[in-house]
């Protein structure tokens, strides 16, 4: 091999090794996040750390500030007595709400706080009849009477769902009437424009349904 040959073989080499140092510093600076409890959180040993954590959103802890929201998640099979707060900024997923499973992807800040930069939720899903619910008609019909009063109505959803910090989650009709709905827990994957619900809970005083429960799904008919 002549001089110029093994000159180019020193070079490629070189770059090549930089290359794969450079992989490596990337690699490495991304950093796989490691998965921990919220107990391990709360140890405050992990200041500064990537980390994953999974916990049940704990009920009425959230809260909305600016395009940041702030809830608390609790271990799933815990008591309620150990919880963490989270930040997280983004777009909420529908599926986002009371009592919901978050896994939540983020740096940890003291005191012991989470600053979620990914989010997936898990909820499972929830099938009914909806044999035995007022229409949204039946139910404004009888508005002065059924007020605060428990009552199942069904209707399909109409147009957005909304995530847990809008106004109302969604609207729902049926025999040409309408209702807005609030509910802050969680909503199966499926819950969307057009499919037929069945909703637990009451009419308030501003003509608002407060849904208790999460919609359930009336799998026996379409739209």
């Amino acid at each position: 091999m002549n001089k110029k040959a093994k000159r180019r073989l020193v070079v490629t080499g070189g770059i090549v090794a930089i290359a794969m140092l450079v992989i490596v510093a990337i690699a490495g600076s991304g950093g796989a996040a490691s998965s921990l409890t919220v107990g391990d959180l709360l140890t405050g040993d992990y200041a500064g750390k990537k980390v994953q954590v999974t916990g049940s959103v704990v009920d009425g802890s959230i809260e909305t500030d600016g395009t940041a929201v702030r809830f608390d998640i609790t271990p799933e099979e815990g008591d309620g007595s150990e919880s963490v707060r989270v930040v997280y900024e983004g777009a909420l997923p529908a599926t986002f709400g009371s009592g919901v499973v978050a896994i939540c992807t983020g740096t940890v800040e003291n005191p012991p706080m989470l600053r979620c930069t990914e989010m997936v939720t898990k909820c499972p899903s929830k099938y009914e009849s909806a044999e035995g619910s007022l229409t949204v008609k039946g139910l404004i019909d009888q508005a002065d009477t059924m007020m605060f009063e428990d009552t199942k109505v069904c209707g399909y959803i109409q147009g957005e769902v909304n995530d847990a910090s809008a106004d109302y989650r969604f609207v729902i009709e049926s025999q040409g009437a309408t209702l807005k709905v609030v509910y802050d827990g969680g909503l199966d994957e499926q819950v969307s424009d057009g499919v037929a619900v069945v909703l637990s809970g009451h009419l308030d005083s501003d003509g608002i349904f407060v849904a208790t429960e999460q919609p359930a799904i009336d799998s026996s008919i379409s739209k």
